[in-house]
Parts: C-alpha cells; sequence; structure tokens
C-alpha cells in the first residue's frame, strides 16, 4: 500500500523559505515521474515541479523557476521542495504526487496515481 505523507508547511513572511517533504512508504522512488502539486481555495490543483522516473530531467512552473528547487534523498526515500523567495501567491496547499506508471513528467493531476494528504503553506505580505 503506498503511502505519502508531507510535511514541512507553515506560516511565513513573504521573501521567507520553506522545505516541504514527502516520505513515501510502500512505493520506491526512482521507478517513475514524481512532482509536486499546490491547490488555492476555488483553484484547480496546478503543478509545480517534478522528476523523470530516473531523477536526470525536472521540470518546473514558470511562476516558481528559480525559486523553488525539487530533490530527493534516496536513503530517506523522501522527496523534497525548497521554496525561497516566497510570495503571497504562493499561499495553497501542497501535495507531492507519484506516477503508478508514467516515466516522464507530466503536469497533469490526472496522470498521477498516488497523492499524500497536502501540508498548507501560507505566505503573509
Amino acid at each position: 500500500q503506498v503511502q505519502l505523507v508531507e510535511s514541512g508547511g507553515g506560516l511565513v513572511q513573504a521573501g521567507g523559505s520553506l522545505r516541504l517533504s514527502c516520505a513515501a512508504s510502500g512505493y520506491t522512488f526512482g521507478r517513475y515521474a514524481v512532482a509536486w502539486f499546490r491547490q488555492s481555495p476555488g483553484k484547480e490543483r496546478e503543478f509545480v515541479a517534478g522528476f523523470t522516473w530516473n531523477w536526470v530531467n525536472t521540470d518546473y512552473a514558470d511562476s516558481v523557476k528559480g525559486r523553488f528547487t525539487i530533490s530527493k534523498d534516496n536513503a530517506k526515500n523522501t522527496l523534497y521542495l525548497q521554496m525561497n523567495s516566497l510570495k503571497p501567491e504562493d499561499t495553497a496547499v501542497y501535495y507531492c504526487a507519484v506516477s503508478g506508471n508514467r516515466v516522464r513528467i507530466t503536469t497533469r493531476a490526472d496522470d498521477y496515481d498516488y497523492w499524500g494528504q497536502g501540508t498548507q503553506v501560507t505566505v503573509s505580505s
């Protein structure tokens, strides 16, 4: 049974930083694509960052390029999202997601099969 548990969210002032973690059990990173998404009230879930199955290629939403970095720790089977220079518009619930069969990064939420419960990030102005 796949379980993804996010942590690291919180309240931060604009310009600050947070690091989100996604610990996996029942799933070994490095087989299929993984990603971070976020969702704000009244908006659709949107792609933030992702890794291909082999950790070689990454992709970022234009809105976070240069500010967010996706990374992983194989030994801990954990995915991270380092978020710097945070803006109020980054406020959202952040989710990690993994595919059960896709090796390429896709920005469509429907293409990911397993999701964490989400962690709230709030950026005050």
